[in-house]
């Protein structure tokens, strides 16, 4: 008996089910000492929750953007749905990603700088991600539930709108974002990284926005850095090996705080 499967469920599962499996993996490889952006010391004593609090944060999370995707698929969803990938051209596909990239960064960058910015806000809402100063791989997705909600599940919404894509399309490209929302959280600059190649928005620049002295700088997320480079909140960082192993991000030596 043949089991079918609709793009709608995909597209609701397969993003979670990425997010644990690709942060499983950095999770085992954690133990690589000298490919650390900081020691596992700090990561035990400098972080102010634990483990067992950040996968159940993590798991609300990804409830309530369950339930939005199931809605917003069964809202906009039509007959053309089930149409294959590969019937659609290159550009399009091309066209869909850029514009979904494009959406999902701006409405993050605005929204994530603003809960810095807004004192209540940050004291009660988006603290809650900055718990974690030493960020690791499953904490990716550690937020307030109304941050998580505002942030990634409008902004996902959003994207997906916008940008016209089927759901087909969406798992890829929804997969895609988490994957790179998961590397930017590992706290490993592995070698041969493609995210740290291709993306100057990476592990090691969100690494700085998560110490003290880099809160105010490098909110962009997920995909590119250009909302900080325009708006003057990019903060560039330079590589310095640890004497007890591994890297630390730091300021590069030519910034002036302005």
């Amino acid at each position: 008996m043949e089991i079918s499967v609709s793009d709608e469920l995909l597209g609701t599962v397969v993003p979670i089910l990425v997010y644990w499996i690709y942060s499983g993996i950095y999770f085992m490889l954690g133990s690589f000492d000298n490919y650390r952006l900081h020691s596992r010391k700090d990561e035990d004593t400098k972080n102010l929750v634990s483990k067992g609090t950040v996968v159940k944060g993590v798991i609300l999370q990804q409830m309530v953007q369950a339930v939005v995707a199931i809605f917003l698929f069964t809202v906009t969803g039509d007959d053309s749905g089930s149409d294959s990938v590969t019937q659609r051209s290159v550009l399009v596909l091309a066209r869909q990603f850029l514009i979904a990239m494009f959406v999902l960064d701006t409405w993050q960058y605005f929204m994530h700088r603003y809960m810095h910015h807004n004192k209540f806000l940050y004291r009660h809402i988006h603290s809650q991600h900055h718990r974690l100063v030493v960020p690791y791989a499953f904490g990716a997705l550690y937020n307030h539930p109304l941050e998580g909600l505002l942030l990634d599940t409008i902004g996902g919404a959003l994207s997906f709108l916008l940008s016209g894509m089927s759901p087909r399309v969406s798992i890829f490209f929804f997969s895609f974002a988490t994957i790179k929302t998961v590397d930017d959280h590992c706290g490993l600059w592995l070698p041969g990284n493609l995210f740290h190649v291709l993306f100057r928005n990476n592990t090691a620049y969100h690494d700085v926005h998560h110490q003290l002295y880099g809160t105010k700088y490098n909110f962009s997320q997920p995909f590119f850095d250009i909302w900080d480079r325009i708006l003057g909140t990019h903060m560039p960082y330079a590589l310095e090996k640890r004497l007890d192993g591994g890297f630390e991000a730091r300021p590069a030596k030519d910034f002036k705080e302005e």
